[in-house]
This record gives C-alpha cells, structure tokens and sequence, in this order.
C-alpha cells in the first residue's frame, strides 16, 4: 500500500469546515469555520488530496448539494487540492437524527448526563427517531462513501464523532477491503451506562464502529472503556494489553490519541492585533486576582458547581473581596434544546445571586459574558491567575491546553479528573473531583495563596507538554498506526 501522504483521503464529519450563508443583500457567501476538528486536521490536509464529506444542514447549503452534487466542489482555504461533498439528507430525517437521537439522547449517554431515575424514556417516538432519522443519515453518509470508494478503491476514509456511528458497517459492507479510520472526539461511557439503550440499537452502534480497522479515542480510558464494552455487551474477544477486539474474523485496533493544538499558530492568535485590543479594557479594570473559564453552555460543562465553589470560597475568605473577579465568558450551546435554554437562565440566576449578595456599587464578582469570541477568550488566556475546568465529564478540552500555553503570568489550572486533558496535565494542574464542591472551593484558595515558585513550576512544565505533544505529534501517532495496520492486513 502507498504512504498516507500518497494515498486520496476522505473525510467525514457531521459538520464540514466551510459554511455557506448569504449576506444583507442576498448574495452566497462562504467562509471557513471554527470547530477544534477543522483545526485539528488542518496539518493532515497539507500532505494529502481530500475530500470532506458533510451534511447539508441550511438551505444555502443544500443549494450547493444540488449545484455540485457528487462532484463536489473546491475548498482552497482548507488544504492542498481539498475539496467538499454535502450530503442532502430529508430536513425531517436530519431532525431527528441530530436534535434526538444524536444530541441529546447519545451525547447525554457519553457524558453521563442523564437522571436514570427520570430520563429519558425510550418510547416509540425514540424508536422511530432511530430508525427514521439516525439510521436514515448514517445511510446518507454510507451511499456518499461507497460511491466515492467505488472510484477511488484504495482511499483512506476517516470518520469522526457520534453522529456517524453505524455507517461503517454499510461501507464495509460494499468495500470489504476497505481501510476504514474512526475518531470518538468525546468520551466513552462504562458500559452498564450503554443499557440505557436498548439491546438492537447499543449493539448496531458498537458494530458499526467495529466494522472500522482502527477505532480512536483521546484518551486510553476512553479506550478501555469501549474494550469493556465490546466485551461486556456483545461477549466479543478482547485484548486490553494490546488494544484489539476480534470481530467477524478481523482484528480491531482500539486506540487513543490526545488531540492537541497547533502551538506556532496559537502563538500567532495570542500576538495579534485583535487581542491585543481586547487586553487593554480587561488590564484597565483588573483587580489583583482574575479567576478565569471559558466554555459553551453545555450541561456538561459543569458551570454551577464552579459557581456555587467560588460563593464560598467569598464566604470563608473575605479578604478577597474586591480584589478578585471571576470572568466567565460562555458560548450559548443549543438553546434549541429545552435542557440547554434552561440551563443557560439557571446560570444567569446563579450569577445574579453571587453578584446581589457579595458585590457592590463599585464590584460585581462575577463579570458574565455570554458570547463567541475568540480574542476575547485568548486576551483572558494570557492574564489570567486560575483557570477552572471543572467539567462533568470532558473529551479533551482543548481549553485546558490552549490557555496555558499562552498564559504570562504562570496561572494555576484547577481541572477536573474527569476530563481528557486530566490524562496528560493532570500531575501539574490542582486535580478537583467535579461534583465536590467543597474541593472546588478549596482547590480556589490553594490556587490564589500559591507560592510564585510553584506556579512558574506547574505552568512551565504544562507548557512544555502541550508544545511536545502538539497537533503535529496527534497527527503522527495516527499515520503511524494506520501504515502500521494497513501492513498488517
């Protein structure tokens, strides 16, 4: 088989790297998007011809399904001889296979979410979801493939993230010699926590991923967890030594790979005129102390706790009152989901409390920004004392690397053990259990009383991990093991 340099590359994500819109005058418009997973792959897309398969999800978008259909169409500002294929999947189908099976019903499952007491109800609706929505696009996904593969036998297929689950048991189905790549971005759950689903659909689910040669996580407790599951669910053989599963007379890699960030490139944004003109107001207003996160509005993102934790911690040491502000700048997440909006105003009260009960006329704890906004977030990176993630449950968060590497005044990172990052940064950072408020609160003192030594000590040292194990070194450890598996076949 050729390098993966020379082999054509096809990439597959729910979401794709450039959205289409229209302006105040109607007229297209195109422009590269955000997502960690565009970023991510940037690197790979340098060395390889691809092409990126995603769903058609706006109308504009569905516009250029039809305009460029199985041809696809350029993506100059992504890579080198990349281009684009949407899939037009039924506006009723994409409904139910993204906003229920795929979010909220899968994602709750892997971050641990659900009140198994109350929620949720698999009733037919779910059923129907399933079959009429989940299956339907993943099929969509399936035929764009295959018909990609059947012209291009030897390409490399990556796909990525919970929402494409089952369509590698159809690709491999019409192309058995296909090699087949598949990347979990967010964690997998023990398996007991899988039978909230029923039987036929967590078993279609783990064989579909086993119908891939090589199945990725971030981090080997994710791996392990899936190791689990395939022998726990489906009585299947595994190995945890060597990171396999056998399965219908093949071999199954399990792997993880830490995703990372591109530092050179981070370096750059943190040097940049637009967020230098968002430091200049935060360094104006400053107080001595500046407790920092930033997240979306997810529920896993454990938003109140660290709230509740930062109450207290004015309770017990009122000598910081005044001299500390806690800026939370949030990205509101799918406010079209009932969980979410009602999340997002439990968090505005929450804030309201803390702000009414310590502030003042002159002091408010809490600065709330509710927004998306890159500079903003990466100006508050480079100043801040501590950083708080103290996520629910976390696939990486690139947060917790990111912010660190750009950091000037060796801030103290308080990261929850459950989140990906904890794997790598977990020895430097202050480790919190996520749901112990009460350590929450005490790993903020032990952040704002630390000795100047230790801080330069751990920031320095989650600096020199993030720079060695960057973007670059993700991407290298895949390529290896993807040559590595296609020699073995």
């Amino acid at each position: 088989m050729p390098p993966v340099d020379e082999t054509p590359l096809i990439l597959v994500s729910n979401r794709g790297p450039i959205t289409f819109d229209r302006d105040a005058s109607g007229e297209p418009t195109r422009e590269r998007g955000g997502g960690g997973l565009v970023t991510a792959l940037l690197g790979l897309l340098e060395h390889a011809p691809a092409l990126w398969i995603s769903a058609a999800i706006t109308e504009e978008e569905r516009e250029v399904a039809s305009d460029h259909g199985a041809a696809g169409f350029p993506m100059d500002e992504i890579g080198r001889k990349t281009r684009g294929l949407l899939v037009d999947i039924d506006e009723e189908a994409y409904d139910l296979y993204y906003n229920t099976v795929a979010n909220p019903l899968l994602w709750f499952i892997q971050h641990y979410l659900w009140d198994l007491s109350n929620h949720p109800d698999i009733r037919q609706e779910e059923l129907d979801a399933w079959e009429n929505g989940y299956l339907v696009a993943n099929t969509a996904f399936a035929d764009a493939i295959i018909a990609q593969l059947d012209a291009q036998p030897g390409a490399l297929v990556m796909m990525h993230d919970y929402h494409l689950y089952t369509a590698p048991e159809e690709v491999r189905r019409a192309h058995p010699d296909a090699f087949l790549h598949f990347f979990v971005h967010i964690p997998w759950s023990q398996p007991d926590y899988w039978r909230v689903l029923p039987p036929h659909i967590r078993e279609h689910i783990v064989r579909g991923l086993l119908s891939c040669d090589i199945v990725a996580f971030h981090t080997r407790r994710y791996a392990r967890n899936f190791l689990m599951t395939c022998e726990d669910l489906l009585g299947l053989p595994v190995s945890y030594d060597r990171g396999s599963v056998r399965v219908d007379g093949r071999t199954v890699w399990i792997r993880s790979y830490p995703i990372s960030v591109n530092a050179p490139m981070f370096d750059d944004l943190a040097a940049s005129t637009e967020v230098k003109a968002h430091e200049a107001p935060l360094l104006r207003r400053r107080r001595q102390h500046l407790i920092v996160r930033v997240d979306r509005t997810d529920l896993s993102k454990n938003i109140l706790r660290g709230f509740k934790a930062y109450d207290a911690l004015l309770d017990e040491h009122p000598e910081f009152r005044e001299d500390i502000t806690f800026v939370a700048l949030l990205q509101p997440s799918r406010q079209d989901v009932v969980e979410y909006a009602t999340y997002l105003e439990k968090i505005r009260q929450r804030v309201s409390y803390i702000n009414t009960k310590h502030g003042n006329t002159d002091w408010m704890p809490i600065d709330l920004r509710i927004q998306s906004n890159i500079h903003a977030a990466v100006a508050l990176y480079k100043h801040y004392d501590v950083l708080l993630v103290n996520a629910v449950f976390d696939g990486m968060n690139l947060v917790a690397k990111e912010a660190p590497l750009v950091n000037e005044r060796d801030g103290v990172l308080i990261l929850s053990e459950n989140v990906g990052a904890h794997e790598e940064l977990g020895s430097y950072a202050i480790s919190v259990n996520p749901f112990d408020v009460r350590a929450q609160t005490d790993a903020l003192y032990e952040a704002l009383s630390m000795s100047s030594a230790e801080r330069a000590a751990r920031a320095r040292s989650i600096q020199e991990v993030v720079r060695e194990k960057d973007i670059v070194r993700w991407l290298d450890d895949q390529v290896a093991d993807i040559q590595a598996k296609r020699e073995a076949l």
